[in-house]
């Protein structure tokens, strides 16, 4: 076990409740297969919280998803429970079928209980993240000051078709210029040109999560996302490993081998994730 050395904070992670993290991690694992992603946690709070204490991880943001409309109220439950664990830092969500009063009523829930934003995954909705549908809830994020985190480019759930570009990125910005959004997976997962050439330097902020798996899996992917955080703005750079699927250790040391100074590492590493959460408390 690694003591903290610095703040480290670990912006994208998944835990369930312990009743269902069984059969989620489960159905996880069947959708991730083909693409060779095992688990490294048993989905739990506990597993989660040894995996940050072997790793030196100070605090975790954990991305809980409503993936139908039927679900807000019992995710967005979860989330505030979470609270009482300072270690922990966890976001709400809503689903983009549900009604814009369903949706206003459930951020005004979460910003009443202190939660600082929402994760958002267009894969698992259906829903192209540039798509109208999400209007009313990056729109009342705006005016509640939470902001938004998403999964962008391929995954394994739904493999042939990509609900978050970098191009989609762009459109959704240009209509909600005050939304705080957190593009996932450094900008897209298996879309690091389009980033390098279209996101990089955009008013938004990417997540470092599996950045080291791509790197061992390719020469040339590893390279990209390291250009790509190299490139932009190092305040809008935030570590993280999309746990359970990356091994914490692992990313911690592809960030630290950036070759970046040690004030933008630290940033990376934890500064700039106090800085969005506190703006948005």
């Amino acid at each position: 076990m690694q003591a903290p050395t610095q703040n480290i904070i670990d912006f994208h992670t998944h835990v369930f409740p312990d009743a269902l993290a069984p059969r989620a991690i489960a159905q996880l694992t069947i959708n991730a297969a083909a693409s060779g992603y095992t688990p490294l946690t048993d989905g739990t709070v506990a597993g989660l919280l040894e995996s940050m204490a072997n790793a030196g991880i100070s605090r975790s943001v954990i991305c809980n998803i409503a993936t139908n409309p039927r679900q807000m109220k019992k995710v967005n439950d979860f989330a505030i429970s979470l609270r009482e664990d300072p270690r922990l830092i966890p976001l709400g969500s809503v689903n983009p079928e549900a009604t814009a009063e369903e949706i206003t009523a459930e951020l005004d829930r979460l910003k009443a209980a202190g939660i600082p934003g929402i994760k958002i995954h267009p894969d698992y909705m259906k829903v192209e993240i540039d798509s109208t549908a999400f209007t009313p809830i990056f729109t009342a994020c705006e005016e509640r000051n939470l902001f938004v985190i998403t999964h962008a480019g391929f995954d394994p759930v739904e493999p042939n078709h990509v609900h978050c570009t970098p191009d989609m990125v762009l459109r959704v910005m240009d209509r909600h210029p005050d939304l705080k959004l957190v593009v996932a997976h450094a900008g897209g997962f298996d879309r690091e040109r389009e980033v390098l050439d279209k996101l990089c330097c955009a008013p938004v902020w990417l997540d470092t999560s599996l950045c080291a798996i791509r790197r061992a899996r390719s020469a040339d992917w590893g390279a990209l996302c390291a250009d790509i955080l190299r490139r932009h703005d190092p305040a809008r750079v935030l570590f993280a490993t999309d746990t359970p699927w990356s091994d914490p250790a692992a990313e911690i040391a592809f960030v630290r081998s950036l070759g970046l100074s040690e004030e933008i590492t630290d940033g990376i590493l934890g500064g700039n994730a106090q800085r969005l959460i506190d703006s948005c408390r």
